[in-house]
């Protein structure tokens, strides 16, 4: 897919839905490189995308997972998630964000060693929030990570509830800028 048709498909799938998708383009090459590249990928087992999209980050997870990793990637929209289906046939699915731990049993794959997250969490509720994030934190590792961007700083007394460890970065090269939230369990 072009990189103009997945912009307009992002798009339309906002207009439709904006609650949910949280903006009004993917998120840019820089915020995807700034988010995922510190992670120690070679060691990676299990990982997890929520709020996949078009498949931004589940592409650079393609690039950089050793081949022995297993994936789940998650997204609510059905016709994105089906995309991301036929474009990665080795990955698991599932629909919704606070069912990734029963996800993982289903499927039969071990904790998650990171977790990264599309989602527009500030368009959530609190409730929303504390269950996807406790599902979050159920389903990762001991020394798991959780990787997550948003456009405001407001998750950062959300996350200290979950994780032991949470560091923010700004990314300015996206649209609009993002705020990266790296937590370790």
């Amino acid at each position: 897919m072009s990189l103009l048709a997945e912009r307009a498909e992002f798009m339309l799938r906002f207009l439709e839905e904006p609650a949910k998708i949280g903006s009004i383009t993917p998120s840019s090459l820089f915020l995807t490189r700034k988010m995922l590249a510190g992670l120690p990928w070679e060691r990676m087992e299990t990982i997890v995308e929520l709020g996949a999209g078009t498949g931004v980050f589940t592409k650079y997870m393609v690039e950089h997972k050793p081949e022995f990793c297993q994936a789940l990637i998650i997204e609510q929209n059905y016709e994105m998630r089906e995309k991301l289906r036929r474009r990665y046939p080795g990955f698991y699915y599932g629909a919704k964000a606070e069912d990734v731990s029963v996800l993982l049993q289903y499927f039969a794959l071990p904790k998650a060693d990171c977790v990264i997250s599309g989602l527009p969490f500030a368009a959530f509720s609190r409730a929303q929030q504390h269950q996807v994030l406790l599902a979050v934190s159920q389903s990762l590792q001991p020394d798991g990570r959780f990787v997550a961007f948003q456009y405001s700083l407001q998750l950062k007394s959300v996350l200290k509830k979950y994780f032991r460890e949470v560091k923010v970065a700004f990314m300015p090269l996206n649209f609009p800028p993002a705020f990266i939230y790296y937590c370790k369990k």
